[in-house]
């Protein structure tokens, strides 16, 4: 069968594989690109419907920021900050999911990760929108809204079947389907095997991976945030009176604001376990952990951006001076978080390692010419070829 074989030459240090790559299978790209699609227009049409019962397109603007404005109708708004950022996120998966230029380790990364930013920030609507205190809403207002939580889950669910399912078997070097192996010569797919020289010092990178330096810098910047995030989650819960704390991690009237946010309690636990998975991950070079910083440091720079706005918008940040220390402590943990997200996006965002430079990984094939020199230690090719080898 067309293919390669594995050898180990520990005198020539030659090694040849039949492993096929474990990649991102073109079908899977786009089924995955189709529910990404699909979470973005689920969001978008509660957007737009906030946006309609606004008295003012503005009033939307200021109540994602926090403040109390009402909207034009006695009913409730729908959408919070979270939900333009994940309409953008899921069009932006969407969008690395088709592309071919997209290593599939990557495509991959950027699926898990927005299935489970939206699963976690979903969770909690699916007994929160049935619960007895918003029986005074529209039946069917609240009803439509639980039913597009519940239909979100499920699409972040396929996205972990699409990924877990939707990949070839093999090792995986992150290169795409049908991409010839670089230093190959153009009619090395004809040939009888490929011959890698096996490296005796640290594995080389793989593609896709971020650089050693930006990963640091991501990884630093991320476990910080989201230990600070919990460490105030901690703080919260240790001073305030537990069936409070209770309800604003898993909802209730008194902290309702809108029909699809989270708790405020539930929001904070979800980004910093977000912020520290991605940490880890991005710390250990992962070749899909550029996505996964990316959505932690977005989520990141949104929830800190907010607090910031709002605290500018009160008056707060003009006499922080004469406020309390956790006041004071809160809005630098902000600004924390707004400056960490923006550094985390800037170096989550740099390419990644390149795929091998051609001859870097000493690949060499042979048996695609008669009377071809055979590399030492490796097995003939067969005495009759196949058709279409």
């Amino acid at each position: 069968m067309p293919g390669t074989t594995r050898y180990n030459d520990t005198d020539g240090g030659l090694a040849v594989s039949t492993a096929r790559d474990g990649v991102l299978t073109r079908g899977a790209r786009g089924l995955g690109a189709l529910v990404c699609l699909l979470l973005a227009l689920l969001t978008a049409g509660w957007v737009i419907r906030d946006l309609t019962i606004a008295e003012h397109a503005a009033d939307v603007w200021w109540t994602w920021l926090g403040e109390a404005r009402r909207p034009r109708e006695f009913t409730a708004w729908a959408t919070s900050a979270l939900d333009p950022l994940l309409v953008l996120g899921a069009l932006a998966v969407a969008v690395a999911a088709v592309r071919t230029a997209v290593a599939p380790s990557v495509a991959a990364g950027a699926l898990v990760s927005l299935a489970a930013a939206t699963a976690l920030l979903r969770l909690p609507l699916v007994w929160m929108l049935g619960a007895g205190w918003l029986q005074g809403l529209d039946s069917g207002l609240t009803t439509r809204a639980r039913l597009t939580a519940l239909a979100q889950l499920a699409l972040a669910l396929a996205l972990f079947v699409v990924v877990a399912l939707g990949r070839r078997p093999g090792g995986g070097t992150g290169r795409h389907p049908g991409q010839r192996v670089r230093g190959l010569p153009a009619g090395a797919s004809s040939a009888y095997g490929v011959v890698h020289a096996v490296s005796h010092g640290p594995e080389p990178a793989r593609h896709g991976r971020p650089h050693r330096g930006a990963a640091r810098t991501a990884g630093v910047l991320l476990g910080a945030a989201g230990l600070a995030v919990a460490g105030w989650e901690i703080h919260w819960q240790r001073q305030l009176d537990a069936d409070v704390y209770r309800k604003g991690l898993l909802g209730d009237a008194s902290v309702f604001r809108a029909l699809l946010e989270p708790p405020v309690h539930w929001q904070a636990a979800a980004l910093a376990l977000l912020a520290l998975g991605a940490a880890a991950a991005v710390l250990r070079r992962a070749p899909w952990s550029r996505p996964a910083a990316l959505t932690a440091a977005a989520l990141l720079l949104v929830h800190g951006a907010t607090a910031l706005v709002f605290a500018a918008r009160t008056g707060e940040l003009g006499r922080l001076g004469a406020l309390p220390l956790r006041a004071q402590l809160e809005a630098g943990t902000a600004a924390f978080l707004t400056a960490a997200g923006l550094i985390v996006l800037y170096a989550a965002a740099r390419s990644g390692v390149p795929d091998a430079a051609p001859g870097g990984g000493g690949v060499l094939a042979y048996g695609s010419a008669p009377g071809e020199a055979r590399p030492p230690h490796a097995p003939p090719p067969p005495s009759r070829l196949p058709p279409g080898w």
